[in-house]
């Protein structure tokens, strides 16, 4: 009896290990990889062009590569799928087609309107807040700088 149940729990475990969420990712130099974790990954390019890897950031030049779950299933089988044009590999676990051409025209819509704002205040002669009385607060050059550089960040995390 002792025997069956450790027969099937070996079974069950290798089953369920057998499917997971595969993310796909892309190296420095633009190769597409997949893996079964979300354990974070480093990449970076040497001085001759050779393509690192690590789970650490090792060196000065490493990024931090960005995981997008590609989809369910055992790694080996879906590396060889993953690269179909309807899929892309950059919808959300259970998003439909409709949801991710809406996600994405949202997102287009947030990038251009964050960009929109962004050039105003770097081309405005100067930068001002309304005040709760309705007035104009003129901001000083520091003050002006620092809400360019925190929109110029908002701009780019959007963009992204």
């Amino acid at each position: 009896m002792q025997r069956l149940l450790a027969t099937l729990l070996l079974f069950f475990g290798v089953c369920l290990s057998a499917s997971a969420d595969v993310w796909k990712w892309v190296d420095a130099l633009g190769n597409t990889h997949f893996v079964d974790t979300t354990k974070p990954i480093y990449t970076w390019v040497d001085e001759f062009g050779k393509v690192h890897y690590s789970d650490t950031p090792d060196h000065e030049d490493a990024i931090s590569v960005q995981l997008v779950w590609l989809s369910t299933g055992a790694l080996d089988e879906v590396a060889e799928t993953a690269e179909t044009p309807e899929s892309g590999g950059y919808a959300y676990p259970g998003e439909t087609a409709e949801e991710r051409a809406e996600r994405e025209k949202a997102e287009a819509y947030y990038c251009k309107r964050a960009t929109e704002i962004y050039d105003s205040y770097r081309n405005a002669p100067q930068l001002y807040r309304t005040g709760e009385d309705g007035e104009r607060e003129y901001l000083n050059k520091k003050d002006a700088a620092a809400t360019i550089a925190e929109t110029k960040t908002k701009m780019t995390e959007l963009c992204s």
